[in-house]
């Protein structure tokens, strides 16, 4: 299982959405995912790009099993309209329009929860994923230098302790030229809410290995739903 992370073939920006938005499937970069999970034989996660459908934009993240077949696709629910003085302005809904569904599938013997970015700030959606099952959540992310150092480590932590889940958040590697700064690290929380494994803010990847029996001892010793 490889993710990549939001925006990953884009800038990111309103200003950017509809110049680098494509339809799905049939556009460049989804054909392109495509090629990747069939040729190395992967579940692929393919970050996020912006999509074109109608006279509509979506920061949609498409997914693909190991024989190249679209296996989910999530449009980024929540969008970020955020105005931090003296650090951030953000207004996604200029540009986007949200989507209105949870993302779950299947990847062996674990199911697979998606958010794109600003969705990892609410815990309800989380919640339910789990609620169906998700044992792993993943979260591309470019978070910025203003939210990047109060809420991304936070935000994953809390959505694995609250969900007894993994979580990961798969942030771009920072850019300090480039118009919008990612925050840049990578980093992954286990099912008890401990970071197992982190990069950033320089190009790179992370390798965890989840575990379904630390999964069933962290669920059994302690249930946050009882």
């Amino acid at each position: 299982l490889i993710s990549l992370p939001e925006c990953f073939n884009s800038p990111y920006g309103a200003q950017f959405f509809a110049d680098y938005a494509e339809p799905i499937p049939d556009g460049p970069t989804t054909v392109f995912l495509k090629e990747q999970a069939t040729k190395h034989g992967i579940y692929l996660i393919g970050g996020s790009h912006p999509e074109r459908d109608g006279d509509k934009l979506y920061n949609t993240c498409v997914i693909f099993g190991p024989d190249g077949e679209a296996i989910a696709k999530h449009r980024k629910v929540h969008l970020a309209d955020v105005n931090i003085p003296g650090g951030i302005l953000l207004q996604e809904s200029s540009a986007l329009t949200p989507g209105d569904t949870f993302t779950i599938f299947n990847c062996g013997e674990f199911k697979i929860g998606v958010g794109v970015c600003y969705d990892i700030r609410f815990p309800e959606p989380a919640h339910l994923m789990k609620m169906r099952g998700a044992d792993v959540l993943i979260y591309p992310g470019a978070f910025n230098m203003t939210t990047g150092p109060l809420y991304f480590d936070l935000l994953t932590r809390a959505r694995a302790t609250d969900n007894q889940a993994y979580c990961a958040s798969v942030s771009p590697a920072r850019d300090v030229d480039a118009s919008y700064v990612a925050w840049g690290c990578t980093l992954v929380a286990g099912p008890s809410g401990i970071i197992m494994d982190q990069i950033g803010p320089d190009e790179g990847t992370v390798y965890t290995e989840f575990s379904m029996e630390e999964l069933k001892v962290v669920r059994a010793g302690m249930s946050p739903w009882t």
